[in-house]
């Protein structure tokens, strides 16, 4: 057995977790598939799109920032804030808090093509159907968030 903050974990919770573990493998696949798939639309690619959502949801953000968020590695995240530069969807600012480390910003523009990309995305999720409740959809957010919780001393830079 595993120890979790309440005690032992019984092997039967151990499997059903890694039954968890394996469906968000092939869910997350499918779904960065489904972004390339859409990405012609607005030309995002999966990478820039979770840096543009980053900005949405958080503000100007730095790019360690960014990669501590979302446990990418700095250069991976520097990459995609580049690409997204390039198409004028984000801006350099200068950082009052760390001369050498700007803040990225949305531009409109990267705003507008977010804004679009998660618009689409919502449509498609609404296609799941009413047999979710949202008891079921925040236990499972508390699922994973206590499996990503586990995992938050994994190096992504290494």
């Amino acid at each position: 057995m595993t120890e979790t903050d309440r005690g032992p974990v019984p092997e039967a919770l151990t499997d059903r977790l890694t039954e968890v573990f394996d469906l968000v493998g092939p869910l997350y696949r499918r779904a960065q598939r489904k972004v390339e798939q859409d990405a012609p639309i607005e030309g995002l690619s999966v990478g820039v799109r979770a840096v543009l959502v980053m900005l949405r949801e958080h503000g100007d953000m730095t790019v360690p920032q960014m990669g501590r968020a979302q446990a990418l590695s700095r250069q991976f995240v520097q990459r995609m804030i580049n690409e997204a530069a390039e198409r004028h969807l984000v801006e350099f600012v200068p950082n009052p808090a760390h001369k050498r480390s700007s803040l990225i910003r949305l531009t409109e523009q990267g705003r507008a093509a977010i804004a679009a990309v998660v618009d689409r995305e919502r449509a498609v999720l609404r296609q799941i159907g009413g047999d979710l409740t949202d008891a079921e959809i925040t236990a499972c957010i508390r699922v994973l968030s206590r499996l990503l919780r586990l995992l938050d001393n994994v190096d992504v830079d290494a």
